[in-house]
């Protein structure tokens, strides 16, 4: 494996469950989390840590389809970026059926993520990314970020939910 993957991939597994110098990474940040927890709204018309969760989800999926080419494969929800998620309590056990869905969702599109960066040849890491203006490298780095990025958010709406703290 090239030196260039080999910090790539690095950087992917910190920003998303790998132990990292900056505290929590996505995955200890979701740690623990209810579907309660994970549909409380700071306000209104502000994302919910669900909502950012399948946020994250569909840019694994989107940063992977850049990189691999492929269109085999469908995100699951209909639409791009956001996906509205609510609890009803009254429904616990099936919210928290579709909460738990939604985590497996975020890791299988990392495991997938991982699988392409990793059966990526030297020569397709120093190029354009399909379907972005960013090259492979700035992709790669980009979602790494992302996942930091969205954990530091869901650690501060863990704090900011009442009767958490």
């Amino acid at each position: 494996m090239n030196h260039m993957k080999e910090i790539l991939l690095a950087l992917v597994e910190e920003g998303f469950q790998k132990q990292a110098w900056h505290g929590p990474n996505l995955r200890s940040a979701l740690r623990g989390v209810s579907a309660e927890e994970a549909a409380w709204r700071p306000g209104e018309n502000r994302h919910n840590i669900w909502e950012i969760t399948v946020h994250a989800a569909y840019w694994k999926y989107s940063v992977t389809k850049r990189l691999t080419g492929s269109k085999k494969h469908e995100f699951p929800e209909k639409g791009r970026n956001w996906f509205a998620r609510d609890a009803k309590i009254s429904e616990k056990r099936e919210t928290e059926k579709n909460w738990a869905r939604d985590l497996a969702l975020l890791t299988k599109t990392h495991k997938e993520l991982l699988n392409a960066i990793a059966n990526m040849k030297e020569s397709e890491m120093k190029g354009q990314c399909r379907g972005s203006r960013q090259t492979v490298k700035q992709n790669i780095i980009g979602i790494a970020m992302h996942d930091v990025y969205h954990a530091g958010q869901i650690q501060l709406l863990r704090k900011l939910r009442p009767g958490i703290g």
